[in-house]
């Protein structure tokens, strides 16, 4: 569990200081004054770029001194870890240490923190480009499997390569090395996807039905619908059943046989980096693209659910969760449904909202924080005021 975040230089934050005690936290404050820059604080803590994917130099506080630093607190199995994260002034990549131990890279944060998140931008992912539904692939795959993300990277690179290689009109012999270069990564990110999706179909194929509404003007359902999930894409529909080996044969054979298209089109048009992640309503049948924007909020999130009680599952720790102003979108009976929920997880959960009145609901088990220019102070729960419990 996270037990304290302290803030440097990041964002609008000259300098704030957080000490955590319970497994549900809430951060309650006027927009723009800071609650998502919070978050996107905790989700630094882990492999990867953030919630926001922001480029590290953008992190820094205006008129600051340069650079920005995030350090942290965690107890983990009876012990005191202290981790943290930052750029000096002129740096071009982020330090991580752990421990007061310089880490090699931001993976090393992996085997303490894993953090899955949901935000509003993500609200169109269903609707959005496929690029986005990877990405959103991708980070949960990274979740379950660390190597994931250099795997992403390092295929993404070989790509470019190879495409400049074709532009530059490199010869058949260096092509054939790069093309078995991308072939290796790119089957590697295909198998792990597809082992993704297939572990995270499993467990929504293990949770409860969402209940059928009475009536057409019953109230919504308490829980989340579940989702069907799939990879689809031509790479996946031409090597479908394939053994890894003769699949990835096949592909470097098709990057091959593609030269003379892909150089014509400046770009790979074969490959895992253009497939897509499919979800349907379950017991509407229906894609969720053509679903309301109130059934693909609640898709998502039981989707995001869903994956949190497979990472516990495969990791043996459940992660921390980022759930940036999803109450505000949920009527009280999904909100109340969503917290108890998120007890139920057994991780650590850290939600944003403009009112504490999205928060009543929440159990004993959780604490609130008012987000302020001044900086932040804890508030009782809103049940506490009649029940006579205090967090």
């Amino acid at each position: 569990m996270l037990t304290r975040l302290t803030l440097t230089d990041f964002r609008n934050y000259r300098g704030l200081d957080l000490v955590f005690s319970r497994p549900l936290v809430a951060f309650v404050g006027n927009n723009g004054i800071g609650k998502t820059n919070i978050l996107e604080a905790i989700s630094l803590l882990t492999a990867g770029r953030g919630l926001r994917r922001a480029a590290l130099g953008t992190l820094s506080r205006v008129d600051g001194p340069g650079g920005w630093s995030l350090a942290a607190r965690l107890e983990q199995d009876g012990y005191e870890h202290r981790i943290g994260t930052g750029l000096g002034p002129q740096e071009a990549g982020r330090r991580v240490r752990i421990d007061g131990e310089e880490a090699r890279t931001s993976e090393a944060l992996l085997d303490y923190m894993r953090v899955l998140w949901l935000v509003p931008a993500m609200d169109g992912l269903f609707i959005g480009p496929a690029g986005d539904r990877r990405r959103f692939l991708d980070r949960l795959t990274l979740s379950l499997n660390p190597a994931h993300g250099r795997m992403v990277t390092d295929f993404e690179k070989a790509l470019r390569q190879r495409n400049r290689g074709l532009e530059q009109g490199a010869s058949a012999q260096v092509l054939t090395a790069l093309e078995r270069q991308v072939a290796e990564l790119g089957m590697a990110v295909s198998l792990a996807r597809a082992e993704t999706v297939r572990l995270l179909s499993a467990t929504l194929d293990d949770q409860e039905p969402e209940p059928e509404a009475a009536a057409p003007d019953a109230p919504a359902p308490a829980s989340f619908p579940q989702a069907v999930l799939g990879l689809e894409g031509e790479f996946e529909s031409r090597f479908a059943g394939l053994p890894a080996s003769d699949a990835e044969a096949l592909y470097m054979q098709a990057l091959a046989e593609g030269r003379a298209r892909d150089r014509a089109a400046g770009r790979t048009l074969f490959g895992p980096h253009l497939s897509d992640l499919t979800v349907l309503h379950r017991a509407k049948g229906m894609p969720a693209a053509q679903s309301s924007t109130g059934e693909q909020k609640a898709l998502l999130i039981g989707l995001v659910l869903a994956h949190a009680d497979l990472t516990a599952r495969v990791t043996g720790r459940a992660p921390v969760l980022l759930l940036d102003e999803v109450a505000a979108h949920l009527d009280p009976g999904r909100r109340k449904a969503l917290f108890d929920r998120l007890l139920r997880l057994g991780g650590q959960v850290f939600m944003t909202g403009t009112d504490a009145a999205l928060f009543e609901a929440l159990p004993v088990e959780s604490e609130i924080f008012a987000i302020t220019a001044q900086g932040a102070r804890a508030l009782s729960l809103p049940g506490a005021r009649e029940t006579g419990d205090t967090p």
